[in-house]
């Protein structure tokens, strides 16, 4: 006799409780298990298992140098293929020091860099960048160059992974992102990216970074072509390479946005898929410590909720991001700490202020918020920055 849905749930849930890794059926099973109640709390009992009632946040920076590439990928709404385009750009070294020169008074922690795969820079330019961003705040931690771009710079250079990843280590390099991920899946990305990097090439650049100490976090696009089952695939792939190596952090969903790319035609994931994919994320990763809500690709509103759903960190206050709001995103700009806390609060959990590495910097005490302070100097801040709109500078 075949078991019923429910039954199986209770079947699968049992096997959470003991700790024992889910299979691809479990994972493909949950992805269609219609409660999404059931499943969230499911989630939640794992995210509190591990991490009580906190909810993380850091206070960081994105700076992209340069949206100049040659990869030509259907999803993405950032890059311009040639160079002299009119919304085509590149910094100098100095430009993109003095973006972080700008908010000298501000307690970032983090930068967060990402670039296009240029045609034409220098290796020099990627390291004298995290020497220059190092020069104007020592103490910042460069979270740098995807998987991808390394990929990229070893085959442009004519230099492996290691020394590739050594060079810029050695100039300031902390960690590296998740991005470039996407999907695995062969027949997916032979759809959506099939210039760049491939699933195994972007694994064994972090296999490299984890084996150098250099932590990372990765990622997984979803809501374009792939089906249900290659998103697990995804996760197994990942869960399998974290028990290799256990130098991932954090896994990050990152849900599509169609607009001025050549995806427009499909629908965005809706809500429920949103949080379906975290609940699910954190059941298949339960060697990966933390997940991730990005508030900027799926709303404040959705990532308050994903904190029931899973998730134990919303990431920080960006600062500049242009990637998802060239793709549509209208979320802020920027959100500020206090807004954060607030968000992390009415959620229902502790909010904590973290580095990149998960070292706590600040634990909310439940004092009024415009009591709360990193340094004296530098009061909390409400306003937020205007939102972008398609069509709007980026």
């Amino acid at each position: 006799m075949t078991a019923s849905p429910r039954d199986r749930f209770a079947t699968i849930a049992s096997k959470v409780r003991a700790e024992q890794p889910l299979d691809a059926d479990d994972g493909a099973f949950l992805y269609r298990y219609p409660d999404l109640l059931a499943l969230g709390s499911l989630a939640n009992e794992v995210r509190e298992r591990m991490h009580g009632n906190a909810a993380y946040f850091n206070v960081n920076m994105h700076i992209n140098p340069t949206n100049v590439c040659v990869a030509d990928c259907k999803f993405c709404s950032f890059a311009r293929l040639d160079p002299s385009a009119a919304a085509a750009y590149t910094m100098s070294v100095d430009e993109v020091a003095g973006k972080l020169a700008e908010r000298a008074g501000q307690p970032l922690t983090e930068v967060h860099v990402v670039n296009g795969l240029h045609h034409n820079l220098p290796w020099e330019y990627y390291v004298e960048v995290l020497r220059a961003l190092k020069n104007v705040r020592p103490d910042i931690h460069l979270k740098a160059y995807t998987a991808v771009e390394i990929h990229y710079f070893a085959e442009k250079f004519n230099k492996t992974y290691e020394q590739v990843l050594g060079e810029l280590k050695d100039a300031g390099l902390g960690s590296l992102p998740g991005g470039g991920a996407e999907i695995f899946a062969p027949r997916a990305r032979r759809k959506l990216c099939r210039d760049k990097a491939d699933a195994d090439q972007w694994l064994a650049v972090h296999r490299t970074a984890h084996r150098l100490g250099i932590r990372s976090n990765c990622t997984m696009l979803y809501g374009t072509v792939e089906t249900i089952e290659e998103r697990i695939d995804h996760m197994l792939r990942l869960r399998a390479l974290q028990d290799e190596t256990g130098g991932f952090q954090t896994f990050i969903p990152l849900a599509f946005h169609a607009d001025n790319n050549d995806l427009g035609r499909l629908p965005p994931p809706t809500g429920v898929d949103d949080l379906r994919t975290y609940a699910v994320a954190r059941l298949m990763l339960h060697n990966i410590a933390h997940l991730k809500a990005y508030w900027v690709m799926i709303g404040v509103k959705t990532a308050q909720i994903a904190l029931s759903f899973g998730v134990d960190d919303i990431d920080g206050t960006v600062q500049e991001e242009k990637i998802y709001h060239m793709a549509g995103a209208e979320t802020p700009q920027a959100l500020a700490r206090v807004d954060l806390v607030r968000l992390i609060r009415e959620a229902g959990r502790d909010a904590i202020e973290r580095d990149t590495l998960y070292n706590v910097q600040w634990r909310d005490d439940g004092e009024p918020l415009p009591g709360i302070r990193l340094a004296a100097s530098v009061p909390y801040s409400s306003v937020r920055l205007p939102i972008v709109r398609q069509g709007a500078p980026a």
